[in-house]
């Protein structure tokens, strides 16, 4: 996945209703090592924690596909990230 790639949003608690967005921004490392206080794993902890990278993803006609504004923070939805290409490198 790269920055301005097309999402599809399907919203769980509206019966799979879909929102458009892009991905505007990938995080540069998981969640738990961007923690104030990263988990320190017990010796002998052979369970792997999953781990998450944060991907910013903002809508794209939300005026529009949420005109009677059902959308509140903490709703579980879908994502469905349209990949037609590889992702060029970033410059330096």
């Amino acid at each position: 996945m790269c920055s301005g790639q097309p999402v599809t949003l399907k919203v769980d608690a509206y019966g799979g209703r879909k929102f458009s967005g892009k991905i505007t921004q990938i995080g540069g490392a998981t969640g738990s090592m961007l923690s104030l206080f990263p988990p320190e794993n017990a010796t002998g902890n052979y369970v792997k924690v999953v781990q998450r990278v944060p991907v910013r993803v903002d809508f794209t006609n939300l005026q529009q596909e949420d005109g009677d504004y059902v959308l509140r923070p903490g709703l579980s939805v879908t994502p469905e990230v349209e990949i037609k290409e590889a992702c060029s490198a970033p410059s330096k």
